[in-house]
Formats: C-alpha cells, sequence, structure tokens
C-alpha cells in the first residue's frame, strides 16, 4: 500500500481489527468487489474442491476450507454461497484484501473467518478458527487483480508509481530499497532467477548507473531504464520489457516462493482424509514448486528393490488433474488474467502416523 497515507482502523467480518490506508478506504468505495473482479477458474476451483466438503459435512455436518490467497473474496463468496454448511477461513497478508474481502463476506458471520497472515501460516489460520484439520484448501497464487488496479501501489509496469510493491504494507522491504540498495550482482541474480530474465545484467547494470545520480523513487523511472536497456529488437516480442523484472521485484519484495516452498507441504498435511487442494500458478517458477510437492507426497517412499510396499511408504496423496491444465478459452474470456494460470489439485488419501 502507498506509505503516504496514515493508518486508519477497519474491521474484519469477525471483528478482527485491522489497520487500512486512508487511500484504501477511499478506493474500497469506487466499485464493489463483485464487478471489479471475476475469480479465475471459478466453477473448475469449486468443483474439484465439492467432494471434499461434502464428504466432511456428510460425516461431520461442518466442512472446512482454507482460501489461502483471499484477494477480493471472490472464490470464498462463491463457495459459502454453495455449501451452507461450509466454515471458510480466509487467510491474506494484505490488509487491504481483507477490508475488501470482509465487507463482501460480512454476510456470512461467523462462517466466514479472516486471519491476517502468508499463507504458509495455515497451522496459524486452523487455530484462529478453533480446528485441527481441513478438508479443502484453495490458493490462487501470484499477485491479485486489485494489487494490479491499485496503482499507488507500484505493482504494475503500466502506471507510474512510488516503488513500493509490498503485499503486506506493515513489512518493511520495498522495491524502492531493492533497487536503490541491493549490490549489481544480487539485482542480476534475482531478476535472471525470478524474472527469468536473459537481460538480467544489462538490467541490473542500467539500474545501478541510474541510481549513482540519484535514487530512484518511482516505477516509471524504473520502466524507462529498462526500456533502454532492452535490445530494441528483443522488445517487439514477448511482452512489455519490464515485466519480468517488476515479477522478479515483487517476488525478492514479499519472498513469495519461499513461502510457497512451506505452503504447499503445510497444506496437504493439514488435509482431512478425503480433503481436496487445489492451487492455480501463473508463471513456471510457482508452478515447479506445486508440482514438486505434489508429486513427493503422491509417489511410494518405499525403497528401490524393495519387496513390500509398508503402510508408511504409500502415496499421502493422489494426483486429480492431468498435469498442470490450463484454462478454456471460455474461461479467458471471462477474466483474461486466466489466460496463463496453471491448475493442478490433489486429494489426501492417507494419513501418516503420527
Amino acid at each position: 500500500m502507498s506509505v503516504d497515507h496514515a493508518p486508519e482502523t477497519g474491521t474484519t467480518a469477525s471483528g478482527a481489527t485491522v489497520k487500512v490506508t486512508g487511500a484504501s478506504i477511499e478506493n474500497l468505495s469506487q466499485r464493489e468487489a463483485s464487478e471489479r473482479h471475476v475469480p479465475v477458474m471459478l466453477d473448475r476451483c469449486i468443483n474439484l474442491l465439492a467432494p471434499g466438503i461434502e464428504r466432511a459435512v456428510e460425516e461431520r455436518g461442518t466442512a472446512y476450507v482454507i482460501d489461502g490467497t483471499l484477494g477480493m473474496g471472490g472464490h470464498s463468496e462463491a463457495l459459502l454461497e454453495r455449501f451452507e454448511n461450509l466454515v471458510l477461513i480466509g487467510i491474506d497478508r494484505d490488509l487491504q484484501a481483507h477490508a475488501i474481502a470482509g465487507e463482501r463476506l460480512a454476510r456470512f458471520g461467523e462462517r466466514f473467518v479472516p486471519v491476517h497472515a502468508v499463507y504458509d501460516e495455515i497451522d496459524r489460520a486452523m487455530e484462529t478458527a478453533g480446528v485441527q484439520g481441513i478438508d479443502g484448501i484453495l490458493m490462487d497464487l501470484g499477485v491479485s487483480s486489485m494489487q494490479l488496479d491499485e496503482r499507488t501501489r507500484g505493482f504494475a509496469y503500466s502506471y507510474d508509481a512510488p516503488l513500493d510493491m509490498r503485499m503486506n504494507s506493515e513489512d518493511e522491504l520495498t522495491a524502492r530499497i531493492v533497487v536503490n540498495e541491493y549490490s549489481e550482482d544480487q539485482l542480476r541474480r534475482i531478476i535472471r532467477n525470478w524474472g527469468e530474465e536473459k537481460f538480467a545484467s544489462r538490467i541490473a547494470r542500467a539500474i545501478c548507473t541510474a541510481r549513482a545520480d540519484a535514487p530512484l523513487e518511482t516505477t516509471g523511472e524504473l520502466v524507462r531504464i529498462i526500456q533502454k536497456a532492452v535490445p530494441v529488437a528483443a522488445q517487439r516480442t514477448g511482452g512489455h520489457p519490464a515485466k519480468r523484472t517488476f515479477q522478479a521485484l515483487r517476488i525478492e519484495v514479499n519472498h513469495e516462493l519461499e513461502a510457497l516452498e512451506h505452503a504447499v507441504p503445510a497444506a496437504l498435511e493439514a488435509l482431512n482424509l478425503g480433503g481436496r487442494f487445489v492451487a492455480m500458478s501463473y508463471h513456471s517458477l510457482e508452478d515447479k514448486i506445486v508440482k514438486r510437492a505434489l508429486t513427493a507426497e503422491a509417489t511410494s517412499k518405499a525403497p528401490k528393490g524393495f519387496p513390500v510396499e509398508l503402510e508408511e511408504h504409500k502415496p499421502t496423496v493422489k494426483i486429480i488433474t492431468r498435469g498442470a491444465e490450463p484454462p478454456t478459452d471460455e474461461e479467458i474470456e471471462q477474466n483474461s488474467r486466466a489466460a496463463s494460470a496453471k491448475l493442478r489439485a490433489a486429494e489426501k488419501i492417507r494419513i501418516p502416523a503420527k
């Protein structure tokens, strides 16, 4: 969020107090969340989660689902509307997301439990809701439509804004700190590894040259530096030349991949028998982490050549999607952000002995 506004307080649907900047509160009233946001692959996500929810309701009367990336609450709202015996635990590190989703989901009362946290803090979220296991977990990864739309937050290369990019406005690290204080080697590594940018060396060198005259303050300044550093011929294909560098900076500022490395195993462990995990990723780095974690739990751990597969060697999950499933043309038409989405899902089939 913008750091130019003193924080004010608001409440989530459960009454928990959160701080929201004045700019954010003003922006909330510009358009209803349901009009601003069409959830990515909504029907497919709900249908994949449905068997775990229905099983839990049949066995225990109530199902518990975690939306690990609450955002503006679109997926959560659809789940709560479809399943009347569902309690939805909404995790998001973004206080503005909590303000928007909290207002949108307030009508569900105690069936919506908001938790201000990063999505790898699943144990804390369950503790907040007073549950020991979950029947479904949804993760819609990456930057949200809301964050891209809020021009003051610096996520989008198409708007001139302060170099911020924090998903949690209470965090200290900003994009401004990264571009002005990281060494050229650090910048090159981040842009190459997190942005998969082949011109990382040129961009890192250009940033360091520019900041020697004066610190970089805005996304517009950074975009102009990147455009000069990337060869003109290379700018004719592959989208905006700043796209990959902005992705890299956002990932670094928010420690996204580190959180995801912990989040997927934690999510799979938290699932009750028959519970389901669904994740949508938007670039190869996210998808590789999700795939690796699912494959590890879906593969027998019996030693090679071992004559008998013991119970403790058996897989704990079954992958229920065929690789990384892409969106349909209709899903892309409903939400253009879905174009790069890759969906993977798994079902818990065994609870390991403690």
